[in-house]
């Protein structure tokens, strides 16, 4: 029997057409079309480790996928085989071997989250679902202080859904802004982990913040709270991107651009 290897693949993904990453019973999820393409090429279902999970609507330009697999077939002429048999909005951009252990969630160092605003009074039609139409002025700098506040470790239970299952509401945030390229903004982040809804209840509670609707300086006192109606609105899922995966071999650089 051949030896097996465990792979990481990196994909990225437009989340429009999709329920998330992880399989559901009744939705279509990257996750099973993922799958799907794999077991066409390898010849067995194979079980895959996400590196995180994402919501509806939400893309990737990064995401990892390990897989144990007894096939031989080179990691180039695997990524070549999987794009031909993926949807338009998925594709694998890496391939490498790891240790048999490595597990694409549990080996994960820190994640990177981009927010995409499209701050015009005209819609852009050709990023439809793709980044948050938001009219109201947003003064970027004034953004910028406020987003200071989330760096360092906090409870942020105040900034997690309150569904959520999770005891541990302590993250840290290494690099957190805000940036203006014309009518896109984008909003960064960059930590040890993120909550269920933890970065789209940040962008919401800024926006509310840029629209005076809250206090400059208050998110302090929003993260003392410990309770997630004192945050702002969750902002709309299709502006989220899971930007970059860092681990041993990729940590994150202390930049400040989006």
């Amino acid at each position: 029997m051949p030896e097996q290897r465990n792979l990481l693949l990196t994909i990225r993904y437009q989340g429009t057409n999709y329920h998330g990453f992880q399989v559901q019973k009744n939705a279509v999820t990257v996750a099973q079309v993922l799958q799907d393409a794999l077991e066409s090429v390898l010849g067995a279902r194979e079980d895959i480790k996400g590196c995180s999970r994402t919501d509806s609507g939400v893309h990737a330009n990064m995401f990892c996928v390990s897989v144990k697999t007894n096939s031989k077939i080179p990691c180039q002429s695997l990524i070549r085989a999987l794009n031909v048999k993926l949807p338009y909005d998925i594709a694998v951009t890496d391939c490498r071997e790891v240790p048999l252990d490595f597990h694409a969630r549990y080996d994960c160092k820190g994640k990177r989250y981009l927010y995409q605003i499209n701050n015009s009074e005209i819609k852009n039609p050709f990023a439809y679902r793709l980044q948050y139409d938001y009219r109201y002025p947003i003064d970027v700098e004034k953004c910028n202080r406020e987003c200071k506040y989330f760096i360092g470790t906090h409870d942020f239970s105040s900034f997690c859904a309150a569904n959520s299952s999770v005891e541990d509401h302590v993250r840290t945030i290494t690099n957190c802004g805000m940036t203006r390229n014309g009518d896109l903004v984008t909003f960064f982040v960059e930590g040890d982990g993120f909550l269920y809804n933890m970065v789209r209840i940040m962008v919401g509670t800024i926006l509310e913040i840029a629209a005076g609707t809250k206090p400059e300086g208050c998110i302090p006192q929003i993260l003392e709270q410990k309770d997630r109606s004192a945050a702002g609105a969750t902002a709309p899922a299709w502006g989220l991107y899971l930007d970059q995966v860092f681990y041993d071999w990729h940590k994150p650089e202390n930049e400040s651009e989006g």
